[in-house]
């Protein structure tokens, strides 16, 4: 990561704030609070309906409680991809309102980075914790996640673009999240944990269109 000494730090007001990251080299979202609307509304979307697809993400926090940290809805499904956190040690990953469970360590407040992929035609979900894959499960053979796509960070959308629950809010930094059309390798996966893909996403953090609703702080140096 480039730069050094204090990253500079200002707090978005309650309105909707809008930008568009370039090319910076650490950038991250932090949830300072616990909240009914405090969102990343990411503002891109696959152009057409998805067979194949992989988010990865990295997380801090020291919640216990359940959470959400990537909320794919359509208007058809709230949950078409949904990256959850249940309890400490346990992840859930949707694909179409169904889910598979992924166990990993506990640990003690510690920065978790995640990846999660997914094939139609296989029904193959793959799952990496920290760089390391976890063994692969089967979900939703055949399925097409639909295009036109509500995307929210730190909430989980039990309507289109809303229906967010306090109680399964994100607290805590967030960082490094990208999406492809397609699955990715474990040499791939690594490469996103250093923000240095080697494929093109859908969107990508060194590139990352967003609106921050409500409150949130943002951190960016170079």
């Amino acid at each position: 990561m480039g730069g050094t000494g204090t990253p500079p730090a200002w707090p978005f007001p309650l309105a909707a704030a809008e930008k568009l990251t370039a090319q910076i080299q650490y950038h991250v979202f932090v949830y300072p609070h616990e909240t009914k609307n405090s969102h990343v509304l990411v503002r891109a979307k696959p152009e057409q309906p998805l067979q194949n697809f992989t988010v990865c993400l990295q997380s801090y926090t020291d919640l216990t409680r359940p959470y959400s940290l990537f909320s794919y809805a359509t208007k058809a499904q709230d949950n078409e991809i949904l990256l959850f956190k249940p309890k400490p040690g346990e992840y859930r990953f949707y694909v179409g309102g169904k889910f598979v469970t992924f166990r990993v360590p506990q640990s003690i407040v510690a920065s978790e980075h995640i990846c999660a992929s997914w094939e139609s035609a296989t029904g193959i979900v793959g799952f990496w914790f920290n760089g390391k894959p976890w063994p692969r499960k089967g979900l939703q053979r055949g399925y097409t996640v639909g295009a036109e796509a509500a995307i929210v960070l730190g909430q989980e959308q039990d309507a289109f673009g809303g229906g967010f629950d306090i109680q399964q809010s994100f607290t805590g930094d967030l960082s490094a999240v990208y999406m492809w059309g397609m699955g990715i390798s474990t040499s791939e996966v690594m490469e996103a944990m250093y923000n240095r893909p080697s494929k093109a996403p859908i969107f990508g953090w060194r590139n990352f269109p967003y609106k921050i609703v409500a409150w949130l702080r943002e951190l960016i140096w170079a």
